[in-house]
């Protein structure tokens, strides 16, 4: 007799880190390689900028929409950063969590606070490391910005990885193939955990 599987409910992975550590290249790449994780796209006030679509990189809402949307309870997360606010809609996340499907996360300490307390079981949290800040100001220098840009992002770094100990694993990134699967490695384990899988014991039993 066949024994259908369990159904699964989605995890949400949350990968933090300060600017400049690797913690877009490493989403971009699970992303790449992994057809049952999807990025949460967040809602944003600041304008688009260039080659950036509606609905895809961002959802782009003016401030008076944004808080409308935050009032009607309508985030899981949001915050102002840098003069704009930013912010994920609940109704898609939680579409995909019941439906079996992972969603990845881009997002600071502060939404990764935000997204616990509203999806409490739901959410495994990776914390990206530089090897050094010196390989951190390495990186923010090669990306062009200014001197007074670099000095201000380096102080957001320092503040950002001062909340280290607020996440599940924290992964080191100082070879970028190790690092990202090691955060693989996170994900893969967060899908097969027994609480994900609310049918397993109906399943066992019909072994």
């Amino acid at each position: 007799m066949s024994n259908d599987l369990p159904a699964r409910r989605g995890v949400c992975l949350v990968v933090a880190a300060p600017s400049g550590a690797g913690k877009s290249t490493i989403t971009r790449a699970l992303l790449a390689s992994d057809d049952g994780l999807e990025l949460s796209v967040s809602a944003t006030t600041r304008a688009p900028r260039a080659g950036e679509q509606d609905g895809v990189h961002y959802h782009f809402r003016s401030p008076e929409a944004f808080s409308v949307m935050v009032a009607q309870g309508e985030m899981l997360e949001w915050a102002s950063v840098f003069g704009n606010s930013y912010g994920t809609p609940r109704r898609a996340v939680e579409t995909a969590l019941m439906a079996g499907r992972d969603v990845v996360f881009d997002i600071d300490w502060q939404g990764c606070r935000q997204v616990i307390d509203a999806l409490p079981g739901d959410v495994v949290s990776v914390f990206i490391l530089p090897p050094t800040l010196s390989a951190l100001q390495s990186r923010l220098e090669a990306r062009g910005d200014g001197a007074a840009e670099i000095a201000r992002r380096m102080q957001a770094a320092r503040d950002e990885i001062s909340h280290w100990a607020e996440f599940d694993h924290v992964i080191i990134n100082q070879e970028f193939e190790v690092a990202l699967a090691s955060v693989r490695a996170v994900l893969d384990a967060a899908r097969t955990a027994r609480i994900r899988m609310p049918g397993l014991s109906a399943f066992v039993a019909g072994l």
